[in-house]
This record gives structure tokens, C-alpha cells and sequence, in this order.
């Protein structure tokens, strides 16, 4: 999620970090209060800055994660995920969309919009 959504989302956030720690991921990296935060990546000339929400490893591979919802700067949102799905791909990486019951449609559309796989995980 974008910056200006995440004040709201800590909640979601910490649900999709104790579900990560019940499946045996290592290393949590959220951003979030009590968890190391996530490396951000700036972009060239511009003062914006990307941070994936949660960022873990299992068996040896790290996973970059996502939560979806609804937002009111959807295309901000459709470049972060673009860039982390990228990034992902070139290191080897995985990266996967945490979403709630009332925000699957949203996130639907987006994933379509960006031709990605609909691979989310509802919590």
C-alpha cells in the first residue's frame, strides 16, 4: 500500500505478519512499529520512495509482500506493485498480495489491470 493508506492499515499489517510467522517465515522485516523496517528504493530524480509492506524468507527465498486496499491513488498503487513484481522477478524473489474480506474486487481489478497473477492471500 501507498504511504498516504498506511496510517490506517497497521492493523492488516500485523494480522499478515502473524500469519507469515505461522507458517514458519524467518527474518520479518514490516513496516510497522515493533519490526525492522523493509530497504526502500528511491527513485532517480524524484523524491518518491518504495517500501514493500512486509518482506520475509522461507526456505531460503525471499518474499516480498503487499496489502491490498482500497485507495484513493490507485495508480501509485499499480506502480509500486509493478516495480516490487519486477524487482521480484529479476532477484529471484516472490511476491504476493495479502487482502481482506470488502477489498477482493478492488484488488481483482488492479491485478487485472496489471496483468498479474491472482495468487492473493485473504486474511
Amino acid at each position: 500500500m501507498i504511504q498516504i493508506d498506511k496510517r490506517e492499515s497497521t492493523e492488516t499489517i500485523r494480522e499478515a505478519v502473524e500469519y507469515l510467522e505461522n507458517r514458519d517465515y524467518k527474518n520479518i522485516k514490516a513496516d510497522i512499529e515493533g519490526y525492522e523496517t523493509p530497504k526502500s528504493y528511491h527513485k532517480a530524480d524524484s523524491d518518491v520512495k518504495v517500501t514493500p509492506d512486509i518482506v520475509a524468507e522461507r526456505a531460503g527465498i525471499k518474499h516480498y509482500f503487499e496489502i491490498s486496499l482500497k485507495s484513493d491513488k490507485p495508480n501509485l498503487l499499480k506502480s509500486k506493485w509493478r516495480f516490487l513484481e519486477v524487482l521480484s522477478r529479476m532477484k529471484k524473489c516472490k511476491f504476493k498480495i495479502f487482502t481482506r474480506k470488502g477489498h477482493y474486487s478492488f484488488t481483482n481489478t488492479m491485478l487485472d489491470d496489471l496483468n498479474m497473477e491472482k495468487n492473493m492471500i485473504k486474511l
